[in-house]
C-alpha cells in the first residue's frame, strides 16, 4: 500500500551505521528476544549453533549484497530493469535470490520526481533473501510510526534532504508483499561494470532512507 505526503532475533550483531533514534524500547525488545531464545534453547526447540549459522549467512553472505547486485543489473541492463519493474519476484529469483520472506517482491524505482521509502508499520516484514538481516532501527517503533507521518523529517535525521517538489511515496510491507527500492544511478558511473556498480548500492538506499555512494565511495551530495 502506498501513501503520499503526508500518508504516513536476535540482535547478536549491530551494524555500525544503525541510527540513534532506536531508544530504550529496542533495549527492552532485545532483552525479550534473548529471554525467548534462552527458553526455546532450554526446551530443545532451537539449536544455538544452527541459529548462529543462520545469522552469519544472512548478515554476511546475503545482505545487502544480493539486493545490490539486483540494482546494479537493473542500472546496466534495460531489459532486466523492465522485467524487475513488471515481475520483481521472478526477476530477482533469476539471479538466484529467492526463499522465505522474499516470495512476493515489488520493485519501486526512484526518479527525480518521486522518492520511495519502505516501512513495516505492524512489525518488521523485510526481504531477507535480498537485503539480509533488517537493521535495528527498521524494527523500532519510532521509525515505524514516523516514516508514515513525517517521511521528510525521518530522512533528514538519516542525513539528507530532497527538494520540496519531490513526491514522497511510503510503502507498507506486509507478510504478503515486500519491497525493494531501486535508487537512482549516481552520476559519473557510465562504463562501470555491474560489480563496481553494486559496490555503490547501500542497504539504506534500497529501503529509501539513504542514497547510493558516489564513485570513489563517498556519500552523494544533493544539489
Amino acid at each position: 500500500m502506498s501513501h503520499k505526503d503526508p500518508p504516513r532475533s536476535r540482535e547478536k550483531h549491530r551494524h555500525a551505521d544503525d541510527h540513534h533514534h532506536e531508544g530504550s524500547a529496542l533495549s527492552e525488545m532485545d532483552l525479550r528476544v534473548r529471554a525467548l531464545e534462552s527458553l526455546l534453547t532450554e526446551k530443545g526447540y532451537i539449536d544455538p549453533k544452527a541459529l548462529d549459522i543462520l545469522i552469519e549467512t544472512y548478515e554476511h553472505r546475503v545482505g545487502p549484497h544480493n539486493g545490490a547486485r539486483v540494482v546494479a543489473k537493473a542500472w546496466s541492463d534495460p531489459a532486466y530493469r523492465q522485467w524487475l519493474m513488471d515481475d520483481a519476484t521472478a526477476a530477482i529469483a533469476s539471479l538466484g535470490y529467492a526463499g522465505r520472506q522474499g516470495e512476493h517482491m515489488v520493485a519501486l524505482e526512484n526518479t527525480p520526481a518521486v522518492h520511495n521509502m519502505v516501512v513495516c508499520t505492524l512489525c518488521s516484514c523485510y526481504p531477507w533473501p535480498v537485503l539480509g538481516l533488517p537493521p535495528v532501527w527498521y524494527k523500532s517503533a519510532p521509525y515505524r510510526s514516523r516514516a508514515v507521518i513525517d517521511p521528510r523529517g525521518v530522512l533528514k535525521e538519516f542525513g539528507f534532504e530532497l527538494p520540496p517538489e519531490v513526491e514522497f511515496r511510503v510503502w507498507d510491507s506486509t507478510a504478503e508483499v515486500r519491497y525493494l527500492v531501486v535508487p537512482m544511478r549516481p552520476p559519473g558511473t557510465d562504463g562501470m561494470s555491474e560489480e563496481a556498480l553494486a559496490a555503490l548500492v547501500t542497504r539504506d538506499s534500497m529501503i529509501g532512507t539513504g542514497l547510493p555512494l558516489a564513485p570513489g565511495g563517498s556519500d552523494q551530495e544533493l544539489a
